[in-house]
């Protein structure tokens, strides 16, 4: 296949990975970024004990190999018409492995688990910590370098990387003495692939996936010995950390049948973001899909604040590192999902309608705790205000103003915090695709949101960026001309209307924290 008439230079084409927490897509993408095949696996999360939630390396090694052959298949191309490989990987995400056999010491242990719950609960309420604070406070207010900002509020999570890895080392007597021996390897999804991909001969990851394990330090762009130190973590098992535009080597011929160029390794948020060509200080990513990540692009400049938001490094091309400030909740697709489970829905399509067929939920709320919440781990999952009038309708309905409404508080925060001109707001994700959600949130926060015509912005941003490093493309003012928007969403409603529904839902979220 993919035969071209003799003399004539083969078409060359980008493939975009996406390695999500749902979902595994792969996307070929061609000079005008149009997609010309596509393939999807669902990720298979395994749930050992009650809140533990992991990934067999294996399974997800196959299916990576997987996707991108039926993609390439799908579009009618062979492998050697591939200019460049970019991977977009969950982030947080993280395995451990001997050195020397490449053999893990255990599955991955999902950004989602909850293991380390005790210990994260220990840490934070613990003295050293608070000395910690204090000393870093005295820093900040001395120096006033914003460097110090960080650790002077420094709490940890469950969804950090930080407690899962001292968990591991302190119940995983392999990785220990493994570790001890400068024979332990760390690696989040991305790093794992390319290992696995170039048959162990690179072991690296990039800025953007290294930034979101909560052990690497933003402002001096190192893994940070201060905390290694502080949780009894070696700093000997971390890999070297490279731009994300880049080239890092080719996948062994033996895997796709020719050495297939890796030109970008990307963390999903930071990968949607740049596929949505927000460049510029100021422009908003939303991404709505398991969970929901609002970014904020502050340019040269790492905001560090509290309350809900952190400092990311977007992606570092060249000697151009663009900063990011995260804020996000953590199971609006989950809490879709389950709601699918139990038959409140069929198809997630009916929901838009299902919501729009009354005029509002009658006074039912849905709390969404799913998962653990990075400010109160024990905020309950929970509707209130059912009535012996309420239909799946409204239960439907109370779910997605559920989202609306986290997507109204955390974008107050950002205007609060971030003291930077918000520009575009751009949504993607797959609960993007739902015109309900989309015209809440912009008539909650009063701006327009656009939403682009390929809702899979992670792959499409790895693919930009392996564009980029491969020459397939020349710069982000010419990916900038390839964006396609679908939609465009302007407020309707005054927030007024919405003020007697979202107090009771706010009254709501109350009742259901430290359940």
């Amino acid at each position: 296949c993919g035969q071209q008439e003799s003399g004539a230079a083969p078409a060359r084409y980008v493939v975009g990975v996406d390695v999500g927490s749902t979902v595994l897509k792969c996307h070929v993408y061609d000079r005008a970024a149009a997609v010309r095949g596509s393939s999807c696996r669902k990720v298979e999360s395994l749930y050992p004990r009650p809140g533990w939630v992991e990934l067999d390396p294996e399974v997800l090694w196959s299916q990576f190999v997987g996707v991108v052959k039926e993609a390439v298949q799908a579009a009618g191309l062979h492998m050697r018409q591939i200019a460049g490989l970019g991977i977009s990987t969950q982030r947080a995400t993280f395995i451990t492995w001997h050195k020397r056999t490449g053999k893990p010491f255990h599955n991955f242990i999902s950004w989602q688990d909850l293991r380390s719950i005790e210990l994260v609960n220990s840490w934070n309420k613990s003295l050293l910590l608070k000395v910690v604070h204090v000393i870093f406070t005295v820093l900040h207010f001395l120096t006033g370098n914003d460097r110090y900002l960080a650790p002077s509020f420094l709490t940890f999570s469950t969804q950090q990387t930080s407690m899962k890895l001292s968990w591991v080392f302190k119940n995983i007597r392999e990785a220990e003495e493994a570790a001890k021996k400068n024979n332990c390897c760390f690696g989040t999804v991305d790093t794992w692939l390319l290992y696995r991909l170039t048959k162990g001969s690179v072991y690296a990851t990039d800025y953007s996936n290294a930034s979101a394990t909560g052990v690497f330090e933003p402002f001096m762009k190192c893994w940070n010995p201060t905390l290694c130190n502080l949780l009894s973590i070696p700093m000997s098992i971390y890999p070297p950390v490279k731009d994300t535009s880049f080239n890092f080597g080719s996948a062994d011929s033996e895997i796709f049948g020719v050495p297939v160029p890796i030109m970008a390794v990307v963390a999903d948020q930071q990968s949607a973001m740049f596929g949505e060509c927000c460049f510029h200080p100021g422009d908003v990513k939303l991404t709505m899909g398991t969970g929901c990540f609002w970014n904020v692009n502050t340019g040269e400049h790492l905001f560090a604040s509290r309350r809900g938001l952190y400092p990311l490094i977007g992606w570092k091309i060249g000697e151009e590192v663009v900063y990011l400030t995260e804020g996000c909740m953590s199971d609006i697709g989950t809490a879709i999902k389950w709601a699918q489970d139990i038959n409140l829905f069929t198809n997630v399509d009916e929901t838009e309608k299902m919501a729009r067929s009354i005029v509002d939920s009658q006074g039912v709320c849905f709390v969404p705790g799913f998962q653990v919440s990075v400010n109160d781990p024990y905020l309950c999952a929970s509707f209130m205000g059912l009535k012996p009038s309420t239909t799946r309708n409204h239960l439907v309905r109370a779910i997605l103003e559920s989202v609306a409404f986290r997507n109204k508080q955390l974008y107050d925060i950002i205007v609060k915090k971030v003291r930077i001109p918000l520009q575009t707001i751009r949504a993607d994700g797959g609960v993007s695709n739902n015109s309900f959600v989309m015209q809440m949130t912009s008539d909650l926060i009063n701006k327009k949101i656009e939403k682009p015509a390929n809702a899979d912005m992670s792959s499409l941003g790895a693919a930009f960026l392996a564009g980029l490093a491969s020459g397939f493309w020349t710069d982000k003012e010419q990916l900038k001309k390839l964006r396609r928007i679908e939609a465009v969403f302007e407020p309707q409603k005054d927030l007024e209307e919405y003020k007697p529904a979202m107090d009771i839902w706010l009254q709501a979220m109350k009742r259901s924290l430290h359940w």
